[in-house]
């Protein structure tokens, strides 16, 4: 038996669960918010309880400290020797990295000049990297990287119809994101089928504020929605997906803005809040439909032809679709958006709904779909932090 902690750290934020290996019991999880200010949130959950402290946490070193000592004041270790191994979840690795890796100062370096492909994140997952590594010197460390399972997809559907160079120079391309989470619900799915992965195709959609969609052909991605970065793909809770390009250039015109600043409104003031007017959060949505804004409604039907609209490509692509999953905070919880994105593929895909029973799931594993539906619908809660543990105990051979 073997505690392993899967890490995910982000500018402001660390997410952590510790696991005993190979029985893959959660033993502790818990989240870190505003990290850098004066009001940080720490949440521990243990042994049934939850503990949430507010104090300051100016660095990613005292969060560490703060999760650590957690797990020796709650008694969940006895030692800190015992963490044999901790997982990193590592969003941007380029064409270099295919799979999951141990780290040492070459992968360290190579994950850091690959910056430049993820400036927000990757900085941010070193940081957390960089403290655990100090405050636990015995422990070996992995890093589990969110493009990896998308390095299958061919060249015909990563490279973009712009001069070839670009790529050759720069490794401007489509890349993909939330590969651990697509890894783990279409392998969960062939579980929950009894159907051996290499013999299906599924369409995973994992739907939150930040969303895409993945083709899974024989358990390897052929597709996916998201791009060069987050930011293309589909609508979402704050950014636009997929646009005319030309628009950037229009409005700098338009509003005097630079380009960053463009890009910055598509990340962050665009996606459901943007066309809503109201919000990020698709319970704030409903709740706006529910009361006739008529801007609601749009963001909905919007949102949900997006999704459709992909959804449909990959089926042609894929020429049949076993399962299709829906993940993510949005998709395992918002039940009208998952009726309104099935509802405009069904006709096409041979999917009648239970619609009385999808009303009634949330964050819970279950089939959606009729018996006589060629392609079943399923709600899979994803588990990045699972995927990065058994990573992380396969790689060290623990």
């Amino acid at each position: 038996m073997t505690k392993i902690i899967s890490v995910n750290a982000g500018s402001s934020s660390l997410k952590f669960q510790l696991f005993m290996m190979p029985e893959e019991t959660v033993l502790c999880s818990g989240i870190i918010e505003r990290i850098g200010l004066s009001d940080g949130i720490f949440t521990v959950k243990f042994n049934g309880e939850k503990e949430t402290l507010t104090q300051s946490i100016p660095d990613h070193k005292v969060a560490v400290e703060l999760v650590l000592d957690a797990l020796i004041k709650h008694k969940i270790v006895d030692s800190l020797e015992e963490i044999k191994g901790v997982g990193h979840r590592v969003v941007h690795g380029g064409e270099v990295y295919a799979a999951s890796i141990e780290i040492d100062e070459d992968v360290e370096k190579t994950v850091e000049a690959l910056s430049d492909l993820a400036p927000l994140h990757n900085p941010a997952n070193l940081v957390g990297y960089r403290a655990f590594k100090k405050e636990l010197p015995n422990a070996r460390h992995v890093a589990v990287f969110d493009t990896a399972f998308h390095q299958t997809m061919k060249d015909d559907i990563y490279i973009y119809p712009m001069p070839y160079e670009y790529y050759e120079n720069y490794k401007i391309r489509r890349y993909g994101f939330h590969g651990t989470s697509h890894y783990y619900v279409s392998r969960r799915v062939a579980q929950l089928m009894g159907k051996n992965i290499e013999d299906i195709n599924i369409i995973t959609c994992h739907l939150g504020n930040g969303a895409s969609i993945a083709a899974v052909k024989a358990g390897k991605s052929v597709n996916t929605s998201m791009g060069f970065t987050p930011l293309a793909g589909i609508m979402m809770g704050t950014r636009s997906g997929d646009i005319d390009p030309a628009i950037i250039t229009f409005l700098m015109a338009k509003l005097n803005k630079n380009a960053e600043t463009i890009i910055d409104i598509l990340n962050k003031k665009s996606g459901m809040l943007g066309v809503s007017g109201i919000s990020s959060d698709a319970r704030d949505i409903e709740n706006g439909i529910l009361a006739g804004n008529p801007r609601a409604i749009l963001t909905r039907n919007l949102y949900a032809n997006r999704v459709a609209q992909t959804i449909g490509s990959y089926f042609v692509q894929l020429g049949h679709v076993d399962a299709m999953v829906f993940t993510g905070g949005l998709g395992e919880n918002d039940v009208k958006v998952r009726e309104a994105i099935i509802d405009r593929v069904s006709e096409a895909m041979n999917i009648t709904l239970k619609r009385e029973l999808n009303l009634t799931i949330r964050g819970k594993e279950t089939c959606l779909s009729e018996d006589q539906s060629r392609t079943s619908v399923w709600v899979v809660p994803t588990n990045e932090e699972l995927i990065i543990a058994q990573d992380t105990q396969r790689i060290l051979g623990l």
